[in-house]
């Protein structure tokens, strides 16, 4: 247990994944923050700190998940609360990053919503964020103030390295997720292969080729998000039609919108991995579904964060 006398830091949580907050305090063993986020009568947000955070140093731990408008308002009004309350510094401590997917305009008149949500967030008076895989690396450039972004992979990694397959072969299931896909067949040791695919419309894909010798492998496809579960199932079909042993898939952000689960359930997939960045209720729970915690990562790198120490260490 780390114990800190003064208590100047403090872990606090709004409605989105309050069991995470829980997890992240009792790795750091400290109490969590003494706060209640409410509603009036209309639904306006309604938020209350209960104890003194004069001189502190706070973390607010609020994934901006389904309901996302919800929770990002949260969020913005427990940071102003803070703020307003001498918080020596807030950190924004955000999982998941919702409208990461609008990160540039692909057409005309797109609105740039992750920029707008930095926008937000900074204007409410937060100092810095702590995040897990964003969508797109640039995102981090869209903040006026630090960002440390926490890569999903390490803990994948680890787990299908406590599997041992055999014949395991790491699959990108876009072009864009290279890189994601290189970092974990590096730290399994594997090689990748590439997804060449076509999205017509968003959550729509069309899958157009696959670049890598796939034939008699374990594939292990990995994302950042699982949304509708579309992309996934269909790359595993073509897995498995040109040749591939098994497929297993894995993601940070497990949003499993609409059908997701039963899309899931009834792909050739054998299992998905997903972390708890975004909490799976009952009704979204498989025996499809592997859940990982990512309280120790995130209890460390704020043990870092307020120690003012180096987070990129966490991954050295």
């Amino acid at each position: 247990m780390i114990a800190y006398p003064d208590r100047r830091l403090k872990i606090f949580s709004g409605n989105a994944n309050p069991s995470l907050a829980r997890e992240i305090a009792a790795h750091l063993g400290i109490p969590m923050g003494l706060a209640q986020v409410l509603r009036f009568s209309d639904g306006e947000v309604q938020v209350r700190i209960n104890e003194s955070v004069r001189g502190a140093d706070v973390f607010v731990v609020q994934p901006t998940c389904s309901p996302v408008n919800e929770h990002l308002m949260e969020l913005l009004i427990t940071i102003d609360a803070l703020r307003r309350a001498s918080a020596r510094r807030i950190t924004a401590v955000i999982p998941y990053y919702g409208y990461a997917r609008q990160d540039r305009k692909t057409r005309a008149r797109d609105p740039i919503t992750a920029k707008l949500v930095a926008n937000l967030l900074t204007t409410a008076g937060v100092d810095k964020v702590l995040t897990m895989d964003l969508h797109a690396g640039q995102i981090q450039g869209f903040f006026d103030i630090p960002v440390d972004h926490l890569p999903g992979v390490p803990i994948l990694a680890e787990y299908f390295k406590s599997k041992n397959l055999s014949s395991m072969l790491v699959v990108s299931p876009d072009l864009g997720g290279v890189t994601r896909a290189r970092d974990l067949a590096d730290r399994l040791g594997v090689d990748i292969a590439i997804i060449d695919k076509r999205r017509p419309e968003p959550n729509v894909a069309e899958i157009m080729n696959i670049i890598g010798k796939i034939k008699g492998k374990r594939v292990l496809m990995i994302d950042d998000i699982i949304d509708t579960a579309g992309t996934i199932v269909q790359g595993a079909q073509s897995l498995l039609d040109q040749g591939a042993l098994e497929v297993y898939a894995c993601c940070t952000h497990a949003v499993l919108s609409g059908s997701a689960v039963a899309r899931l359930e009834q792909s050739p997939i054998t299992e998905v991995v997903v972390t708890n960045t975004i909490p799976l209720p009952e009704e979204k729970r498989s025996a499809k579904i592997k859940v990982l915690s990512v309280a120790p990562l995130l209890g460390d790198a704020i043990l870092r964060i307020f120690e003012d120490l180096s987070v990129s260490k966490l991954f050295d």
